[in-house]
């Protein structure tokens, strides 16, 4: 009996454990661990449903500090403080006036939007082409205003030429003018005053360099050269008038010169009689011919111009002409020497060009010629303007003419005579608190003089 009770025992175990585990699965035996994760994600996903932007409602802080429910959005800009007495959090508007902007607009029970996502390079690259396109635009709107106002102001030029050619007038360029001019100079049907009136206009075109290299391709140049064979002195001198502009600083221009036989010519006109003026637009013309053109400078002594400008400067009443050929040799003496040692510190002048220099024997034609007298003589002229000049090219030259000057019993006592009147003068400027005085100048370059010559 015994063992036929814990048989019966054995069965009604096993039968109330087949049936606990065939049961719904929500009252079978689960895992503690699993049932604490599921209750936490239930918790987690209601907390972010009360928290979604689409339900929250708009927080309107004022300048009082408010305690925040929960569920309650925050405007943008909003000063936000953890009470830690109460732990509760609390909400007010921020002091600055650049904040209060934020709240215009809202109103309640608006949803808003609490996107915290960042911008990214390209978001920042995409809104700096959108400006960059905003500025273009507004600057193409500025100019099309600016360009409408010019028109409002001003005519087309279309307009403006037909209308000069309803009035028979004619808009010329600089070398249709000049053209002009050399075809009515060039006229034998042309009138002196006709030809003196080309030739005057034509100076001014010729001032600009590539005016005047646009004269030679036409032949211009030639005709004004060959003005200088005029018998009338009016048209000598307009003619040299017009060249020396045109030879000024412009190397292209001189060459065709050259071989157009200008120098000659030049030489001609300066060594015969001819009016004052006449001879003042050759002596420029010759001076522009010769600056900064080493090998003009050659043929100007194989011509002989050291002795047409000697006989020049030593005929009466010439003394304007003195002056500019004083300082004529001088700027040719200093060119060369400022020429011979840059190349020498630099290297930068060409050898070419360095070769004609050498080749300008300058200095020993000067004191051949009697230059040495010669200019020590013009120290008697009386203005201020021409002994300066001459003091220049007396210590230009003095490397040179030393010993002749030495011997010049002229020179020395002109020279102390000189010395004595600038030292009144420049003793009025010091009165007058000029420390550096124009005849203090003067002063100091005679001095310079008489010291070198002792």
């Amino acid at each position: 009996m015994a063992l036929l009770g814990m048989l019966l025992g054995l069965l009604m175990a096993s039968c109330f454990t087949f049936c606990l585990s065939h049961q719904n699965p929500e009252f079978a035996l689960t895992s503690p661990e699993k049932s604490s994760t599921k209750e936490a994600e239930r918790r987690e996903t209601t907390a972010e449903e009360e928290l979604d932007p689409e339900v929250l409602e708009v927080f309107h802080p004022t300048h009082e500090w408010q305690a925040l429910r929960p569920g309650q959005a925050v405007p943008a800009g909003s000063h936000v403080r953890l009470n830690l007495q109460t732990g509760a959090r609390e909400v007010k508007l921020q002091e600055e006036d650049k904040f209060r902007s934020n709240l215009k607009g809202l109103k309640k029970g608006r949803r808003l939007d609490i996107n915290t996502n960042t911008y990214t390079s390209q978001d920042l690259k995409s809104a700096l082409a959108k400006f960059k396109e905003g500025a273009e635009v507004e600057s193409s709107k500025e100019d099309k205003e600016r360009q409408a106002k010019v028109k409002r102001l001003f005519r087309p030029i279309e307009e403006l030429k037909k209308d000069f050619e309803e009035l028979n007038v004619v808009i010329e360029t600089d070398m249709q003018i000049m053209v002009r001019l050399i075809n009515k100079f060039n006229s034998s049907s042309s009138s002196l005053e006709e030809k003196i009136a080309a030739l005057f206009d034509l100076e001014y075109y010729v001032h600009q360099m590539d005016n005047a290299q646009d004269l030679l391709s036409f032949g211009g140049l030639q005709v004004v050269i060959n003005g200088l064979n005029s018998t009338e002195p009016l048209v000598k001198e307009y003619a040299a008038f017009v060249l020396g502009a045109a030879f000024s600083s412009n190397p292209k221009v001189q060459v065709e010169a050259i071989e157009g036989g200008a120098l000659q010519k030049l030489l001609v006109i300066l060594a015969t009689e001819q009016p004052l003026p006449a001879k003042k637009k050759v002596l420029f013309a010759l001076c522009s011919l010769l600056r900064h053109f080493p090998y003009a400078q050659q043929q100007f002594l194989k011509l002989g111009g050291l002795q047409v400008l000697r006989s020049l400067v030593q005929a009466k009443g010439t003394e304007v002409l003195a002056v500019r050929v004083v300082t004529l040799l001088y700027d040719l003496v200093t060119e060369k020497m400022f020429a011979e040692e840059e190349a020498e510190l630099t290297w930068e002048t060409s050898p070419e060009k360095l070769q004609q220099y050498r080749q300008v024997h300058l200095l020993p034609g000067l004191r051949e010629q009697g230059w040495c007298e010669i200019t020590a003589h013009l120290l008697a002229l009386p203005e201020h303007d021409a002994r300066e000049k001459v003091l220049q090219t007396l210590g230009a030259l003095l490397a040179t003419c030393r010993d002749r000057f030495r011997q010049d019993p002229q020179l020395s006592s002109t020279l102390v005579s000189l010395q004595a009147e600038y030292q009144a003068l420049a003793a009025l400027e010091l009165q007058d608190g000029e420390d550096e005085g124009y005849f203090r100048e003067l002063l100091g370059s005679i001095n310079s003089l008489l010291k070198e010559l002792r």
